[in-house]
């Protein structure tokens, strides 16, 4: 499993020209899934995601969690960063999860961030979306389980 956290001022998801998923300050997540990963996990990810202290405090110091300040989250599957680009020009997908067990597990860790007491939105799962965010910081962090 792969996430790309950002830590954004505001983040937007669309699909055919309509707004499905809008948050002020938190996180875009661009989760990523292998043929190999589990529920346990993902559970294991969600908690990683909602405790990575990447926020700053009043000293400016990144030493505040998502859960510190109550901030929100929209995850967007995005099986491309499973992306085998080792032979010729065009990226080879086969090591990311077959779409079945991907939104299985997409949907398993927003229930597990939204558990944790994340307010949690989501992209469409296969369509195409155009995602537009502010990165604060900027602050992209890549994290794999």
């Amino acid at each position: 499993m792969r996430a790309v956290v950002q830590r954004v001022n505001h983040g937007q998801v669309k699909v055919d020209g309509q707004a499905i998923a809008s948050i002020g300050s938190g996180m875009v997540i661009l989760l990523g899934i292998g043929p190999e990963d589990t529920p346990e996990k993902t559970g294991q990810m969600a908690k990683k995601v909602a405790q990575l202290r990447i926020f700053e405090d009043k000293q400016g110091k990144m030493n505040l969690s998502l859960l510190d300040i109550k901030g929100e989250a929209i995850v967007v599957s995005q099986f491309t960063l499973y992306a085998d680009t080792r032979r010729g020009n065009r990226p080879s997908f086969v090591n990311a999860a077959s779409p079945g067990l991907a939104r299985q597990l997409v949907d398993e860790f927003i229930s597990q961030l939204q558990a944790l007491g994340v307010p949690t939105q989501q992209g469409e799962f296969g369509a195409h979306m155009l995602v537009s965010l502010e990165n604060d910081g900027p602050v992209t962090i890549l994290l794999e389980a």
